[in-house]
């Protein structure tokens, strides 16, 4: 297999991704996971403290793509309907009429996603699974491009709760984000100062738009990237070695509840091929799967009581694993 010339999608994205660096310093492994999510047709979970450009990364990508975009601050109080929608009676007709909520823009950001109630959480799962919306007795469809990006603050922080596992199961990927280090904190000092000054750089002026149908272009060229039989076993084998930890050491028997669902082969996969598809290959390697096994799985492994005693976290389950795994 020998390296493509670049498409005119790849070209596309690719601006984008660089666009998005400059905006969003220090955090490179962010930017390139939202494009995969997007890329992927999937959903994202960061997670990290505050102040860390989670919800300035998504509103620059929203200005990237000729899409619209919504945030919404999840809150204790928040319910259902203002999410969805609601229907209002209007007197004068003597009927009932459906005001769209936020979920019916094509990128959603669900700010600290773990603060909200169980309700609004079963009605953003009906979204990310199905695609659809479900008001009274009406049932409405959402738009072809919708991605929800959730940020999340690390649990042990006062207010937060665990979210269900079946909504776990319906991000894509689940990435956590740090620090930046020394010299880009003093890169995004410049920056803040010049934005506080109403100066842009020529980068960030000149933004890119992307029309949706590049994303839907890409998306198939994703779906159509090459990928050698071995390697395809070898990602089955990733995830499939999550339910029978057993065979592959005693340790990993004793922290592993219960492993990943078949969603997460197929989030392995697609991931994969847009990681390789975003680096302008035509093929995918053994690189590719094992660079993004860890933030499709660490949040699809359940770890025991035991695992948690002694401190295991899913990360290192999933670096284990990886390392007993021979790779084709």
């Amino acid at each position: 297999m020998t390296e493509l010339s670049p498409t005119a999608a790849q070209t596309a994205l690719h601006q984008l991704k660089n666009h998005i660096n400059t905006r969003i310093i220090g955090q490179e492994a962010l930017v390139e996971r939202m494009i995969i999510t997007l890329l992927a047709d999937g959903h994202l979970l960061v997670e990290g403290a505050p102040g860390l450009a989670k919800t300035r990364a998504i509103q620059v990508l929203s200005q990237g793509l000729a899409t619209d975009f919504h945030r919404v601050q999840f809150t204790p109080d928040l319910l259902p309907a203002d999410l969805t929608g609601t229907e209002i009676y209007r007197p004068q007709q003597g009927s009932f009429e459906f005001h769209k909520g936020p979920l019916f823009h094509n990128l959603i950001l669900a700010d600290e996603i773990n603060r909200a109630p169980a309700k609004v959480q079963a009605a953003l799962l009906e979204a990310m699974a199905e695609r659809q919306i479900t008001v009274g007795k009406a049932t409405y469809p959402l738009p072809p491009l919708f991605m929800v990006m959730a940020t999340q603050n690390p649990i042990e922080q006062e207010g937060t709760y665990p979210l269900p596992e079946a909504q776990l199961d319906r991000f894509l990927l689940h990435v956590k984000i740090d620090y930046p280090t020394a010299i880009h904190e003093r890169t995004i000092l410049h920056l803040a100062r010049a934005e506080a000054l109403g100066k842009q750089t020529t980068a960030a002026a000149a933004t890119p738009k992307i029309e949706p149908q590049t994303v839907f272009d890409a998306r198939d060229e994703v779906s159509a990237l090459y990928m050698a039989e071995p390697l395809e076993h070898y990602l089955l084998q990733i995830v499939l070695a999550t339910r029978t930890p057993s065979a592959y050491g005693d340790d990993l028997a004793r922290w592993i509840a219960y492993g990943a669902s078949p969603r997460a082969s197929i989030a392995l996969d697609r991931c994969a091929r847009a990681k390789a598809w975003l680096n302008q290959r035509n093929f995918v390697d053994p690189g590719d799967i094992q660079d993004m096994a860890l933030d499709v799985l660490r949040h699809r492994v359940i770890l025991s009581y035991e695992a948690e005693a002694e401190g295991i976290s899913s990360d290192t389950v999933v670096k284990t694993l990886l390392s007993r795994i021979a790779v084709p």
